[in-house]
């Protein structure tokens, strides 16, 4: 990666000066970026997994749900506390620890022999994940080029879906094709950690040194009064696209499986692959349209295409319900471009990681809780009517969003 080469001077908003050790301000932003899909990488690699360690450690449905479950509840007590933590002690601190953090998970990984273990290296990770979305969405908004004011809301919206979708699709063609199915993805993030630890080292330092970061852990979720209407806009979308997320990581692959027959690893990934990858193609596709109708394409999408993908299921077309995915995947990105698109124009800098917490809260609840009780659900009453159920509950969802965006573009 490049490197600075003007003589040391200190940037707006920065609080010490660039020197020729860190990164410049596009290849920082660049690193930003990758580091943001790697973390999501992480995230997303064990949903393949997790048929494979069922099949060899013999637990329940119910059990593979808490597994799911710890890691969001960790990822959420992580935004809680430290969300807001890197608007005080600045972004490389933070995102240095989460680093760190990350890479112990992934050791865990490595090692894990039964379901405690891999519980506990899920719940590392979904501390180091919660801390570092928040300081990198951050950090992106800070580093946002003058010449392209969208750029950071764009990259927002589609690295995470980048991210969650290579994971998934790379991690299911490591487990059907290579040695190691439960070892070898987890080497080859632990190496991607470590490139992210030398380019955090690297990043300039782009948030001001603030007082009242001891008074920033304490657990809550704010928003300023002068956003809080504009956040509340955007609740419904958020909420659906990522309940529709929540969907796909925990059922996607069991889906594929008992109810299609298909039962390649490969698949398995690339069910999540389907609905994130689209969704990240679909921010970059839709980045010249205003916000208002963007986040209206992605309400009328997200409804469509969760209706389809049930027909599909209905019907027992694993083509029909593939292109249904398509169709929700683009309604997933354009979400996530129009949400986060409108978060990183409205804030203040020393707003962007409280504000990105309370956006990552609201959409990590939606994206969890449903399929903490959908993973209860199907070991009561069976995978289909509760894929059934959970379908209907966010093309519900999709629908109010559609009428809040109406309500909104007509003011």
């Amino acid at each position: 990666m490049s490197t600075a080469t003007t003589p040391a001077r200190t940037d707006l908003g920065t609080r010490e000066p660039l020197r020729r050790t860190r990164l410049a301000h596009p290849a920082a932003f660049v690193a930003v970026a990758a580091t943001l899909v790697l973390f999501m990488a992480a995230s997303s690699a064990p949903s393949p997994l997790y048929v494979v360690y069922q099949h060899d450690w013999g637990f329940s449905a119910t059990t593979l749900t808490v597994v799911f479950a710890v890691y969001v509840a960790g990822l959420l007590g992580s935004l809680l506390v430290v969300g807001a933590l890197s608007d005080h002690v600045g972004r490389r601190p933070v995102l240095l620890a989460a680093v760190a953090l990350e890479a112990v998970a992934l050791g865990l990984f490595l090692g894990a022999g039964n379901v405690t273990v891999l519980a506990v290296a899920r719940v590392a990770q979904g501390i180091a994940t919660g801390a570092a979305m928040t300081t990198l969405g951050a950090a992106l908004a800070d580093l946002n080029p003058a010449h392209a004011p969208t750029r950071a809301g764009v990259v927002n919206g589609a690295a995470p879906l980048a991210g969650l979708a290579l994971g998934s699709l790379g991690c299911g063609a490591l487990v059907q094709y290579a040695p190691a199915p439960t070892h070898l993805v987890y080497a080859v993030l632990l190496a991607g950690v470590a490139a992210a630890a030398v380019a955090a080292w690297l990043l300039p330092e782009t948030s001001t040194l603030r007082p009242g970061a001891r008074a920033s852990l304490r657990p809550r979720v704010a928003v300023p009064p002068r956003l809080r209407l504009e956040v509340l806009g955007l609740v419904p979308v958020l909420v659906a696209s990522w309940a529709l997320g929540g969907l796909y990581l925990s059922l996607g692959p069991s889906v594929a499986v008992a109810e299609f027959g298909l039962s390649s690893h490969l698949v398995g990934g690339l069910v999540v692959t389907l609905l994130c990858g689209v969704g990240a193609v679909a921010t970059v596709t839709l980045r010249g349209l205003s916000l208002g109708r963007i986040l209206t394409i992605a309400s009328g999408l997200l409804l469509v295409g969760m209706l389809v993908t049930l027909g599909g299921f209905e019907a027992s077309s694993d083509v029909v319900a593939a292109v249904g995915t398509v169709v929700a995947g683009v309604g997933f990105g354009a979400a996530a471009l129009g949400g986060f698109g409108t978060l990183a124009r409205i804030a203040a800098p020393e707003e962007r990681g409280e504000l990105f917490a309370a956006a990552f809260v609201i959409s990590y609840v939606a994206f969890s809780v449903p399929a903490v009780a959908a993973g209860f659900a199907t070991t009561s009453f069976g995978l289909h009517p509760t894929v059934v159920v959970y379908g209907a509950f966010v093309a519900v969802l999709a629908l109010s969003a559609l009428v809040v965006q109406g309500v909104r573009a007509r003011r």
